[in-house]
């Protein structure tokens, strides 16, 4: 890996005050809470609760395309078939998945290997950056007192939220922006965060957990670790 908070992990020392800052930067799906992500069914419901409010009914065969969780042609047009617009249409929905993704948020654990964590702050700026909706974000990290981010960011709302998700370095490099980083290494369990993470220029961090044990990446990460702490002792030494 190639920096760190006091000068470079690759054995340099920092001369001045105007060295790049360090940022270790996790996401949170499947690296700190268990589960890869929000069950699609929260979406359906979400989707329910929008067609309640505007007092709609909806044919069966648009049903699918509208409680997907991606902005796609197909959502666009099932909003077209159906009369109301695509936008408007998408955010109102992930405003209410987002609220019962937070529900949802309330009945996973972390990992075990989490407090480890607690360890960085004094050796790094310390980031979450999610594709999670950013209401998640906040309550998972106020729900399980994740004291050792400096800050923490998920996805806006809507299709623009959406086309910020990585393996775009959107949101990575809003963070590294807010740190006042430079350089650093960003920890994920998808080959998507890879694909962020060297787009933003940092290092990556694959970490192997029981959902993706078997996975096979088409890109190759920095370093490949089975867990937290690992990721831990390597920004300490």
């Amino acid at each position: 890996m190639t920096g760190s908070r006091d000068g470079g992990m690759d054995g340099d020392t920092a001369t001045d005050s105007s060295a790049a800052e360090f940022a270790v930067l996790f996401d949170m799906d499947g690296v700190l809470l268990r589960g890869r992500g929000t069950d699609p069914a929260v979406h359906a419901r979400a989707l329910d609760d929008v067609l309640e409010a505007r007092g709609m009914e909806l044919a069966e065969e648009h049903r699918a395309a509208l409680s997907m969780y991606e902005y796609t042609d197909a959502f666009v047009e099932a909003c077209t078939d159906v009369g109301v617009d695509p936008g408007v249409f998408y955010t109102a929905r992930e405003e209410r998945s987002a609220a019962r993704t937070v529900e949802h948020a309330a009945g996973r654990d972390l990992f075990d290997d989490v407090d480890a964590l607690g360890r960085l702050p004094e050796r790094a700026a310390v980031g979450l950056v999610s594709n999670n909706y950013h209401r998640t974000v906040e309550f998972v990290v106020d729900t399980f007192g994740l004291t050792a981010f400096d800050i923490a960011r998920g996805r806006e709302l809507g299709p623009v939220g959406f086309s910020r998700r990585k393996p775009e370095p959107y949101y990575l490099e809003e963070a590294l922006g807010d740190l006042g980083a430079t350089d650093g290494i960003y920890v994920g369990d998808r080959e998507t965060d890879i694909v962020a993470a060297h787009r933003a220029g940092l290092d990556s961090v694959f970490v192997r957990r029981e959902h993706n044990t078997d996975v096979e990446l088409g890109v190759e990460p920095t370093v490949e670790v089975n867990g937290l702490a690992e990721v831990v002792d390597v920004v300490c030494e």
